[in-house]
């Protein structure tokens, strides 16, 4: 079965010809290499392309060792592009495994007729890089697992209820989406968090201490979206009984697993006095499987699970997201009024535009309702307001132009959050 992945598709379109280097990147067997071997190179035959001017290395692939080489791959494509008035188009996958990347990309910049697409899994080589050695000559394309849309090209006969349990399970990583059998994708999540996402991630860095990488792990999928810092995990670690890791070495690990695209960091803004707040943030896993597979599939707590998807959904539709932070004068019993920090689940910003986010369960309780939208109602601007919650209903709007939209609809109608 084939997952079409048009949102990716469209936006490489796009970009071609742009005279920049293409670099995909997401975490691995999220379907960067289909996208790009598979459906726009599909496209490009489709659009008349010769395929004689299609050049695909695989850089994984022991096969092209020598192309690791950065002179052989240099030599190799050029030697490829034979006619200087006709269009090529070359297709790198998995771009880290060679040495010196950078100087062999910069030189097909100069050659007019290659439009060239690269692929990469750890985020390292592409953001100071990219900016420090292209120049603003780097394009990138992030790509995200499945997200709850695409995935039910998998189970069309699925009922939303359903298909969503499947997916708050076992996630959006697209092999895993297109197994049938509940406990091979359990275990096809724990060998690749084991096999490849951890061993990767020890072996890059050169970590000798296996058991507090895979602690921190734990501790950080047992607590998505939740605050915390480096610190604290820190004294989480001590109050276990280990002593030996210290603040400094959580947060460098906490950059490993975010260069490994495992995790993503949301920072906290102060919506009012309009600056981010260094610390505490929140921490989501990329796929949500793959946080459940670490926990061994326990803790499924549905109000973090799918806070989590959210995130996930707003950044797969290519939004910045924060942790917005609301103060508001609060009046205690005694009539004097305190200084209080309210929190938005997520600030969600692309260009000019902005949204207010919340995710709740449900508001069947008035008290519950309360909470949701106070901070809300006190972020002093007019940006649009939204909750989410997970029962299915109607879209509607109150009187302070708050919108409520049911799980469903946000993650099937991508433009709902703008009726």
């Amino acid at each position: 079965m084939i997952i079409s992945r048009d949102l990716y598709l469209n936006r490489l379109i796009a970009h071609r010809h742009n005279g920049l280097i293409k670099i995909i990147t997401g975490i691995r067997r999220c379907g960067k290499s289909f996208l790009l071997f598979n459906l726009f190179k599909n496209f490009l035959l489709d659009d008349g392309v010769n395929p004689a001017h299609i050049i695909e290395i695989a850089l994984d692939d022991r096969r092209n060792k020598a192309l690791r080489d950065p002179d052989n791959c240099l030599k190799f494509v050029l030697d490829k592009v034979t006619n200087s008035k006709e269009q090529f188009y070359l297709l790198i996958d998995e771009v880290q495994y060679m040495p010196e990347f950078e100087d062999v990309l910069n030189s097909f910049l100069h050659v007019a007729n290659l439009d060239t697409y690269v692929t990469g899994s750890n985020s390292k080589f592409l953001s100071s890089d990219i900016i420090t050695e292209f120049r603003g000559r780097g394009d990138e394309l992030r790509v995200h697992p499945l997200t709850f849309k695409e995935f039910t090209k998998t189970v069309p006969d699925l009922r939303f209820d359903d298909a969503f349990n499947y997916y708050q399970t076992y996630g959006g990583l697209p092999y895993t989406a297109l197994l049938s059998n509940e406990e091979e994708k359990g275990s096809y999540l724990k060998r690749l968090f084991d096999e490849v996402y951890l061993k990767d991630i020890i072996e890059r860095n050169k970590i000798r201490n296996n058991l507090q990488v895979e602690i921190l792990l734990n501790v950080i999928a047992s607590s998505i979206g939740s605050l915390t810092n480096p610190q604290r995990l820190e004294n989480t670690f001590k109050s276990s009984g280990d002593k030996q890791i210290s603040a400094v070495t959580i947060n460098q690990y906490l950059n490993y697993f975010i260069e490994a695209f495992l995790i993503e960091k949301a920072e906290r803004f102060d919506v009012k006095g309009k600056k981010y707040i260094s610390t505490p943030q929140k921490y989501y896993f990329s796929d949500i499987g793959l946080r459940n597979a670490r926990l061994n599939f326990r803790q499924q707590e549905t109000t973090h699970i799918m806070e989590n998807i959210i995130y996930n959904e707003l950044r797969a539709r290519n939004y910045s997201v924060d942790v917005g932070v609301v103060e508001i004068n609060e009046r205690q019993e005694s009539g004097h009024y305190v200084r209080k920090q309210t929190e938005i689940d997520f600030i969600a910003g692309k260009g000019s535009q902005k949204y207010y986010i919340q995710s709740a369960l449900s508001l069947d309780l008035e008290t519950k309702l309360q909470q949701e939208i106070r901070p809300l109602t006190n972020t002093g601007d007019s940006f649009k307001k939204i909750v989410v919650v997970k029962d299915n209903i109607l879209p509607s709007r109150d009187e302070n132009g708050i919108l409520t939209l049911g799980l469903k609809q946000f993650l099937t109608e991508p433009n709902c959050i703008n009726l």
